[in-house]
Formats: C-alpha cells, sequence, structure tokens
C-alpha cells in the first residue's frame, strides 16, 4: 500500500466522523422530537419518543439507522424538497424567478426561546446554497401537556417573484416498525366518522378541495398509532389537527424501508402561490399530541391545552339556549317569537336563539332560495325590528342570539344584483349552486368590509345583543376572483387568500367585541378547527340530532375537542325519550331545538329540573377531565365520565344505544377513571325522570380505588336506557 494511499484513507476516515453536527431536541416533559444534522448539513428528524434522561444521549439515535445518506441529501429529511436530490413526495416545491425548479435546503443556525412562563419555541433557519430563499421551521412546545404545534416559513430574498407549488406545514418522519391511521370521514349528517387502518407501503392521502366549508366529507383530524392499533389506555399514539379552515392535505408514506413521512399542510391543488421578492409565506400550524398512554391521555392533554391556551374562553363560561329552527323553521313572526322567547324563560334556558329568515325585503328570506346577503330586518316578519326582541328578551329575563351567513349569498337577492364582481364564479359559465347558493369573495378588502359591516351593524343597533351563529352552508365551484384579476394577482391565489380575508374579518371582530360569544356552523362540523376556535367560542358538530348517531359523533370529537366547544342540542329527532335525547346533549354545551308548548307536562318538568342538574354540573363536563369508559363500538352500552381538576366531583354519563341485539355486556359493572384512590364519594343518580325512581341505592358511598377496580355498575337497559351518576367527594 502506497503512503500517498494510506494517507488518502486516512484523510476519508478524519473527514467521514469530524463534521460538526448539531442536534436539536424539541422536548415535552414526556417526549421529544429530535432534528439533527448530517455530514452533507442537511437538517433531518432522527427520533421521536420518550425523553431522555440526557439531551446529550440524543446525538447517537441515528446511528443505528440503515438509510441511503450522503453529502447529496438525506433520506428522513425535516422538510424535503423537490427537484434535486429528492425523489420522495416533497414538503416543498418552487419555482424561483429564474424559472428553475430546484430547490435544495440546508441548516443555517437555530434558537429556543420562552414565549411564556408555559411554552418554548424553537425556529431553525434552513437555505438554499444556490438562491436566495430561506425556510424557517418553527416548534412550539406545551411541555406540561405534551403539546406541539408545528409551521414553517418561507421567505424570498430574490430578486423577483418565487412560485410556491407546495408549501407544507410539517415534515415528519417515524422509523417505528408498523403504523395505524384512523382518520375520520364521512358525509351531511354522517360526520366524523373512524376508520382504522394499517399503514401499507405507498402513500395515503386525506384531503379536502371543497374550498369553504372543507371539512364536509372529511376532517384534518387524524390519529397515528405506533406497533400496534390504536388504545384507549395504552400504547404510543400521536393525534393531529391541521388548524386551517380551507382545503388540506395530508400524506401519509410508507416507503420501502417500512418506515413512515407524514407531509401536513395547504392543500397546492389549484393554489399555486406567487411569492413577491422581499416577502414571506406563513403556513398553518399542525397541531399534535404525543402519549404513549393511548388516546385517552393524548386527547386529555389536546383538550387542556385547546382550554387554556387556543379556544375562545375556553375556561369561561357558556350559554344555555332555547333555538327557534325546528320549532318554526322561516315561518314565523314578531309574536311567535315573543311566545318563544317567554318558553325560552319557562324551561329554564339562558338564551333565545333566532335562526335563519329573519331578513330581506325586496327578497324576502322565506326559504333557502332568496334574500342571503340582504341583511336588513324583514319587515312583514319583524315590524319592529330585531331591537324589539332583544327588549322582550331582556324584560322576560333571557338574552339574545341571531343566526347568520355572512359570507353566502344568494343569486335571488339585493347583494347579487348590485354587486356581481364580489361572488365566485367563472363569468363565462352556467352558475353552479350549493343548497341555492354561492360565495363571496373574501379575498376582496371590500367583501371584507362588507362581512365585518353585517356583525359590526348587529351590534351597533343592537348593544344588549348576546351570541352570534356564524353558518357556512356552501362550497366553492367554478373557482374565480373578479378582484384577483382585477389586482393581476393568479387566481390560484384563491383558495389561500379567501381563508386568509376571513381570518382577517374575524381579527377585527375580535378586536372591537372580543368577548361576545359567537357558534360556528356549517351544517355540521366543517368548520371545527384550531384556527377558527381561537374567534370563536364553540362548533356546530352536525345536523344530525338523532341522538344514537350524536353518542357515536359526540364519542369521536371528543378525541380532540373539549366538551366545551361542542354544541349539543335535544331535538325531535330519534324516537328515543326526552330523557334520553337530554342526556345525551348534556355530555356538551347543552341547548334546546323543540317546540316547548308540545311538550307534556312531565317532559316540561323533565327538562327544566334537567337544565337544573346541568348548571350543578356543567362547570366539570366544560373544564374536567374527559375520560371515554365503555366505546359504543364495542357493544350496546356507551359511557363516558369527566372529572373535576381536583377530583373532589364527577359526573358519569352511560347509555343503553342499541336494543336490537341482546347485549349481556348491560349487566358488568363499569370502571371509571381519574379519581383519587385514597378518597370516598357518594353516588347518586340525577336526571330522573317524573314519577321514577333509581334502580340504585342513592348516596351509597365507594371509594375511588373501588370505582376505578372494581367499577360500578349504572344498570342500563333497553328499558332504562340513559343513567347519569354524580359523584361527591364525602369529607
Amino acid at each position: 500500500m502506497t503512503l500517498l494511499y494510506r494517507l488518502l484513507t486516512v484523510w476519508l476516515l478524519i473527514g467521514a466522523h469530524s463534521y460538526a453536527q448539531t442536534t436539536i431536541p424539541i422536548e415535552t416533559a414526556d417526549f421529544a422530537v429530535v432534528l439533527q444534522t448530517d455530514k452533507g448539513n442537511y437538517l433531518n428528524m432522527v427520533y421521536c419518543g420518550k425523553k431522555l434522561p440526557q439531551s446529550a444521549d440524543y446525538a447517537g439515535v441515528a446511528d443505528g439507522y440503515q438509510f441511503p445518506s450522503d453529502n447529496s441529501g438525506s433520506y428522513n429529511n425535516a422538510y424535503t424538497p423537490a427537484g434535486t436530490w429528492n425523489l420522495v413526495e416533497p414538503a416543498i416545491q418552487v419555482t424561483h424567478s429564474d424559472g428553475n425548479p430546484s430547490l435544495d435546503l440546508k441548516y443555517v443556525s437555530h434558537q429556543t426561546t420562552r414565549p411564556d412562563a408555559n411554552s418554548t419555541l424553537t425556529m431553525v433557519k434552513l437555505a438554499d446554497p444556490v438562491y436566495k430563499l430561506t425556510v424557517t421551521l418553527f416548534y412550539k412546545t406545551w411541555p406540561k401537556l405534551n403539546v406541539i404545534e408545528q409551521w414553517s416559513e418561507i421567505s424570498n430574498a430574490e430578486k423577483g417573484p418565487v412560485v410556491l407549488q407546495k408549501y407544507a406545514s410539517a415534515n415528519l418522519f417515524f422509523p417505528n416498525k408498523s403504523f395505524y391511521l384512523t382518520s375520520f370521514q364521512g358525509t351531511y349528517l354522517k360526520e366524523m366518522q373512524p376508520m382504522e387502518e394499517k399503514l401499507q407501503q405507498g402513500l395515503r392521502t386525506i384531503d379536502t378541495k371543497l374550498g369553504t366549508r372543507a371539512m364536509l366529507l372529511g376532517t384534518p383530524n387524524f390519529m397515528v398509532a405506533f406497533d400496534q392499533p390504536a388504545q384507549e389506555n395504552s400504547g404510543m399514539v400521536m393525534l393531529g389537527q391541521l388548524a386551517w379552515s380551507g382545503n388540506y392535505k395530508l400524506d401519509f408514506e410508507i416507503d420501502s424501508y417500512k418506515t413512515l413521512r407524514l407531509i401536513a399542510g395547504i392543500n397546492p391543488y389549484a393554489s399555486a402561490y406567487t411569492l413577491p421578492a422581499g416577502q414571506s409565506f406563513k403556513t398553518p400550524g399542525l397541531i399534535y399530541s404525543l402519549s404513549d398512554r393511548g388516546t385517552g391521555q393524548a386527547s386529555r392533554q389536546m383538550q387542556r391545552w385547546a382550554r387554556n391556551y387556543r379556544v375562545l374562553d375556553g375556561n369561561g363560561s357558556r350559554l344555555t339556549l332555547l333555538n327557534n329552527w325546528e320549532a318554526t323553521y322561516f315561518d314565523f313572526d314578531e309574536p311567535k317569537l315573543s311566545s318563544l322567547i317567554a318558553d325560552t324563560k319557562k324551561l329554564g334556558a339562558d338564551m333565545f336563539l333566532l335562526d335563519d329568515g329573519w331578513f330581506g325585503n325586496k327578497y324576502p328570506r322565506n326559504s333557502d332560495n332568496a334574500g342571503l346577503g340582504d341583511w336588513q330586518e324583514n319587515r312583514k316578519k319583524l315590524p319592529n325590528g330585531l331591537g324589539y326582541l332583544v327588549k322582550e328578551a331582556t324584560k322576560t329575563g333571557v338574552k339574545f342570539g341571531v343566526w347568520i351567513e355572512p359570507e353566502m349569498v344568494n343569486p335571488k337577492s339585493e347583494l347579487y344584483e348590485k354587486h356581481l364582481d364580489w361572488v365566485i364564479h367563472q363569468p363565462d359559465r352556467p352558475e353552479k349552486y350549493y343548497r341555492n347558493q354561492l360565495v363571496l369573495d373574501l379575498s376582496n378588502p371590500q367583501v371584507q368590509d362588507f362581512v365585518f359591516g353585517v356583525v359590526d351593524g348587529l351590534f351597533t343597533k343592537n348593544p344588549d345583543l348576546a351570541f352570534i351563529k356564524w353558518d357556512c352552508n356552501a362550497v366553492i365551484y367554478n373557482a374565480y376572483s373578479a378582484w384577483l384579476n382585477k389586482q393581476k394577482l393568479p387566481q390560484s391565489h384563491l383558495y389561500v387568500e379567501y381563508v386568509r380575508g376571513l381570518y382577517k374579518v374575524l381579527e377585527r371582530i375580535r378586536a372591537k367585541y372580543p368577548k361576545v360569544p359567537m357558534m360556528l356552523c356549517s351544517g355540521g362540523g366543517g368548520r371545527g378547527d384550531y384556527e377558527m376556535l381561537k374567534y370563536f367560542t364553540e362548533f356546530w358538530p352536525s345536523d344530525d340530532t338523532e341522538p344514537v348517531e350524536r353518542i357515536f359523533q359526540q364519542w369521536n370529537y371528543s378525541y380532540f375537542f373539549p366538551a366545551i366547544t361542542t354544541d349539543c342540542h335535544v331535538t325531535d329527532w330519534g324516537k328515543q325519550p326526552i330523557k334520553f335525547r337530554t342526556d345525551v346533549a348534556s355530555m356538551g354545551k347543552l341547548g334546546f331545538d323543540i317546540v316547548v308548548s308540545h311538550l307534556s307536562p312531565n317532559d316540561l318538568a323533565f327538562c327544566q329540573q334537567a337544565l337544573k342538574n346541568y348548571d350543578s354540573f356543567k362547570d366539570i363536563v366544560w373544564h374536567g377531565e374527559q375520560y371515554r369508559l365503555a366505546s359504543p363500538y364495542d357493544n350496546s352500552v356507551m359511557s363516558m365520565a369527566y372529572v373535576s381538576e381536583d377530583k373532589a366531583k364527577a359526573v358519569m354519563f352511560t347509555y343503553f344505544h342499541d336494543s336490537r341485539v341482546v347485549d349481556t355486556n348491560t349487566n358488568r359493572p363499569i370502571q371509571l377513571a381519574g379519581l383519587d384512590p385514597a378518597k370516598q364519594y357518594r353516588v347518586s343518580e340525577i336526571n330522573l325522570y317524573p314519577g321514577t325512581k333509581s334502580t340504585l341505592e342513592d348516596g351509597k358511598t365507594y371509594s375511588g380505588a373501588f370505582l376505578m377496580t372494581v367499577g360500578l355498575n349504572p344498570d342500563v337497559s333497553a328499558r332504562r336506557t340513559s343513567v347519569v351518576l354524580q359523584l361527591t367527594q364525602v369529607p
């Protein structure tokens, strides 16, 4: 062996191991996501799992990987670019100002700060070594809750515009052995239906292209279970959601090495975005909760995070209500509404909510085919205006709320006649309607002013207005913006700028009216996301209020949302008795959409007492810890409990939901969870229907250890279909 060859070999060995490796642990109380540079200075995600005792231990976690990695790019890249070394699904794809479609990103720097006492923020800067384009990856953690929010910011310092073809929020990598994905799909009246599948080699995509009401057919919520199917109380899981109110795309790719790459962000479909020189593009956040104690722990972490840090007034109160929709639909007048306001007080609810149909004069809103967009009180129905009804409610001792759908327009309206240029539609093609309506172009600042003015006008004229129900029923057909065309901006900006325009309106509303509660309604859960819930106090899970269906839907929503955000109404849907319907709705924010005057004396008495009972435990449901005890998917019994933070009180809901089968599981005790094993609890049944008695021994005392180990049989059956139990600590 020549001396030159020996020297060359030594130099290569030294060079291969002497590069300056940077390791970036993003830690919560129990978990860590670890980023690390390789010898080519590419940033990789090398670990996601239990937090290690010493940060220095993370430096070697990638040593066992046998993945392709050299100076030209890395297999487990933390934000994979397109057009150069990468051949898998990219997180980002661009065309530079000179037309070059390639991108390479290398590590530049990072820093970690403390925005407040409860969170940390890590920023990692990447840059193309040839072009002046940078990407900053953001990782915000709430360590005590094991919750992470991740997003990216793309900055263009080139001389001309850069076109972003794809611009994901997050690119995650997991080397576990097997993966089980649960997504939540469905359709109108069948929202939030779970589907679990073992991911196989290839690409599994969850997305929407609807534009508005984007979650009608599916949601950006998901769970990934590692190494085994998702379990409630055991196993490693991630619960996630992309916090974006428009088109989204979630890619789950199992590669030839059986590893998982997760890419989440705005759907690039018809959304190439031209980023001018000197400007930046911020993507929405991917929020996820990690747990090694199953979906129960992960969801409680997510729920507490939402209440404390994201949902508007998440630790506050909510209003019970009586809605007129199913009592009157569009057929009402002032005397009829005054009577319903009196019924609200009689029932014992906090507020009367006036739904659709109160506006429009040239084109009266007497059905869903006219008047939308003309937000003046209908003089025939409401000769004295909304102000009279607000005063009537105040005089009666209840609050008053009102329904609006300000993003939409009927072709049969004055707004459509005066401002066709404000409407999203292709000018040279036939209009296509969803629920007889079209979508207003919120990329247009004039439309933003109009929508803000709808809300501002209502509050200006009616300062005591207490609640807004904000609906959104149409999707976008024939996507085209006259305003973008006038500004000489690409039409491919529309889907993104629509959502940004909506957020701008909501920011203005909250700047002027920070505390007024507002409900997100979209015919169902089409708007249940954590970006919109910055501005809204709650959302409407589904137009399907049949109580058995609601048991399943509320179970599924509970993985991602606290009960305080989910509006649950008692209606006439279904064949179940009023007790069953009310008990089901009491697991969230309770409301009624019934004809009070049609209730029998016993039904009315039950509802009145149930509202009083609800007042006694609603704080536990809204702000306590939620435990799913018996799944409705496993047998004919569903059970769920809420426990106060100090573990001194709890409320347990149990339902017999399927009388078509004989289920011996109904005669078995249900183990509770979340109690203090050393405490003693007195158990009492509430929400008993007039004239009935509990089959349980009232006031019997059990230890928390007994209730969580042996359990309690609520005695539900085909004859006793719903049971609500209150648990109170014995001094």
